[in-house]
């Protein structure tokens, strides 16, 4: 009995993880189609969809399903995915910025409308609150041995660096680089870190709140709430909040 049990409860992680993965292939088959169909089809004249290719590799999307997202990309039988931003306040003023790739609209947003109304928060116009958020260009990799920080920064400067971070994990040991530049200047930065042969671990657009507030753990209890909810959905790329 109890080995039926383990087994049940094995079943059950593995489906989980398998509704994770296929939620997360999901999104990177709407960001590849879309970044194919506004650059491309090529990722070495597409910075955007090198950049999502990198990420589909990341989370171990196979090679197959990347290569049919993109080569669906340009044919006429399939929707085109149409990317739209959502702002809003959520649970005690936290400010939201939602990223979506969707379809259909009219589904996009009513279902984020949703998710704002039962945690008691609100969408607002479009534009009321970008300009509370810097869109920056994000590489991060490994700290090697004999990598000298401030001549990396003197070969990045003129592709577009603003500014370089180190993160040190005493436990594993390591030390983690983190480049942040404008992200018009993506595509440059990219190249620039690649032509240092510069083994990157993530590279992505994000954005950061101008002023970061911080919240207390009851607030962050709702606020997380409501943050999950929307990350749920499918149309939704990216969540970005004004949390310190």
């Amino acid at each position: 009995m109890s080995g039926h049990s383990k087994w049940s409860t094995i079943k059950r992680k593995k489906g989980a993880l398998d509704a994770k993965r296929g939620k997360i292939f999901t999104k990177l088959i709407r960001e590849l189609q879309t970044a194919a169909r506004m650059g491309g089809g090529d990722p070495d004249s597409n910075p955007r969809l090198r950049l999502i290719i990198d990420k589909a590799k990341q989370a171990n999307m196979p090679k197959d399903n990347i290569e049919k997202a993109i080569s669906r990309a340009t044919s006429k039988d399939v929707e085109a995915f149409h990317e739209v931003n959502y702002e809003g306040k959520g649970p005690h003023g936290v400010l939201v910025f939602v990223e979506c790739a969707t379809d259909n609209q009219n589904r996009t947003v009513a279902n984020v409308k949703t998710y704002f109304n039962k945690a008691e928060g609100s969408l607002v116009p479009t534009g009321s609150l970008e300009f509370m958020f810097n869109r920056k260009a994000v590489f991060e990799f490994e700290k090697t041995e004999g990598m000298d920080l401030e001549e990396l920064e003197l070969e990045l400067i003129d592709a577009g660096l603003e500014e370089i971070e180190e993160h040190v994990d005493e436990e594993e040991e390591t030390t983690t680089v983190y480049c942040t530049g404008d992200y018009t200047s993506f595509g440059d930065l990219q190249t620039a870190i690649e032509g240092l042969k510069i083994d990157v671990k993530k590279a992505d657009l994000q954005r950061f709140a101008t002023t970061p507030v911080e919240f207390s753990e009851e607030q962050m209890e709702d606020i997380e709430k409501m943050i999950d909810k929307i990350d749920e959905d499918d149309d939704i790329l990216a969540v970005y909040t004004n949390i310190a």
